[in-house]
């Protein structure tokens, strides 16, 4: 750990809500920055031929590879690879993709799951230092093999290709996904996740927000109650369902088709948001994202699909698409306009779902603190 004499770190922030730099004088002070924060890197981890994507490979290698392009544009790219064998095929199709290396490195490490907004450290900053956490991961509550997924983040940040801030191990059930930050020490999330009992079950919801608050410098945790996605087995991750972006907005999954099985659950989470309150007592505003028409799997079961799942890097939003062009269209608006200097990516996004994630599940980003002096 690096410490600095004065003990103030100051935080430049791309487009906060403030539109401020953050200073920081306090020594126990932690901050959690929000996505849109301006970003060092973005990893993602391949996905590999006998994994889960194997059946629909070619087709989810073509998504990443939009991504792979969008991100490496504007900022280092980090390519985790199950082995060497995928290590040189990924840089192939890079090379036969036109997608110049000198953003990317390629990082050799085993995973089971592609999913590394669960499994890659959370990046929060202090008055000493940038600090890596790395929660415990327990595939959603124990429901996959996980061994290389709970090692990644250790590996990852042992291999140094996240660089060489300290990591702290922490024994605690917690996946990036179910996170939502507004930059100014609010945090969004869902009972249905963080209280279930497959995760930390000798916790109550006090003892689960102390530590919420403890770890990433957190004033207040608002919870939702409601909503899910058909078909998700995050136990409602947030970022499938309600974002915050800048000046106080929230992007969030609406449905308004009362045939839908979700109508009741996301009518019911609307009304939650509507009721929610910034630190100001201000209502939030408040941005509907439609739901796609239902995409299934073989069996027959719904996926997963929603415009919130998506990731903001420096410059630009990667927006998932699933063919339902009215759909589709509103949901770029939409988000565009809550993101109106950036740049909103269409990433075509049917060959993720189809392993029960989109584009913020597969992507961690690391945000570029800036030291002063």
């Amino acid at each position: 750990m690096h410490s600095h004499p004065s003990s103030t770190r100051i935080r430049l922030i791309d487009h906060c809500p403030l539109d401020c730099n953050i200073t920081v004088t306090d020594s126990n002070a932690v901050f959690f920055p929000p996505e849109w924060a301006h970003q060092s890197a973005v990893l993602l981890a391949w996905p590999y031929a006998d994994g889960d994507f194997s059946p629909w490979l070619l087709d989810v290698e073509q998504t990443y590879l939009l991504i792979a392009a969008a991100v490496s544009q504007r900022q280092r790219l980090i390519i985790a690879c199950h082995d060497e064998k995928l290590r040189q095929r990924v840089a192939r199709l890079l090379d036969e993709h036109s997608i110049p290396a000198d953003r990317i490195a390629l990082a050799v490490q085993p995973y089971n799951d592609v999913w590394v907004r669960d499994t890659a450290p959370i990046t929060v900053d202090t008055a000493d230092a940038v600090r890596f956490l790395n929660f415990r991961f327990n595939a959603w509550g124990g429901k996959y093999e996980h061994s290389h997924d709970a090692e990644l983040a250790a590996r990852l940040h042992a291999s140094g290709v996240l660089g060489h801030h300290p990591i702290e191990h922490i024994d605690f059930v917690l996946e990036g996904g179910s996170l939502e930050t507004d930059g100014t020490g609010t945090l969004l999330t869902t009972t249905r996740c963080l209280l279930n009992p497959n995760r930390n079950p000798g916790l109550n919801q006090a003892q689960i927000e102390q530590k919420l608050k403890h770890y990433l410098g957190l004033n207040r945790v608002l919870w939702l109650q409601h909503g899910y996605a058909e078909g998700d087995d995050t136990d409602a991750h947030i970022d499938t369902l309600a974002r915050f972006a800048p000046n106080n907005a929230i992007l969030y999954t609406a449905c308004d088709r009362h045939d839908d099985p979700l109508y009741s659950e996301l009518k019911a989470m609307e009304a939650e948001l509507q009721a929610l309150r910034t630190e100001d007592n201000c209502p939030y505003h408040l941005v509907a994202l439609p739901i796609p028409g239902a995409i299934t799997s073989e069996n027959g079961e719904r996926l997963p699909a929603t415009y919130a799942n998506f990731l903001i890097i420096n410059e630009a939003v990667l927006v998932p698409v699933y063919g339902d062009d009215a759909a589709d269209r509103l949901a770029l608006e939409r988000i565009a306009a809550s993101f109106p200097e950036r740049e909103a990516i269409a990433i075509p996004s049917t060959p993720l779902i189809r392993q029960y994630g989109s584009i913020h599940c597969m992507t961690m980003q690391f945000p570029d603190f800036q030291l002063d002096g």
